[in-house]
């Protein structure tokens, strides 16, 4: 499911692996079974989500490397 164009009312939290300079950063986001991904530097223009199981198989996936 893609939110193109919404600023969604999410509370977005940015990866621990993003930059301290601002730039190149991505932020998650929480809302009932979906997780909500974006680029900051496109911002509300297009969030992505996917659901809960499959967010967290890619996350152990990660994890595990």
């Amino acid at each position: 499911m893609d939110h193109e164009g919404t600023e969604l009312p999410l509370t977005w939290v940015r990866s621990s692996y993003s930059n301290g300079a601002g730039g190149e950063c991505v932020e998650c986001a929480a809302e009932g079974d979906r997780i909500f991904m974006r680029d900051t530097k496109v911002g509300a223009a297009l969030v992505t989500s996917v659901g809960a199981v499959a967010w967290h198989v890619f996350t152990g996936a990660i994890r595990r490397r």
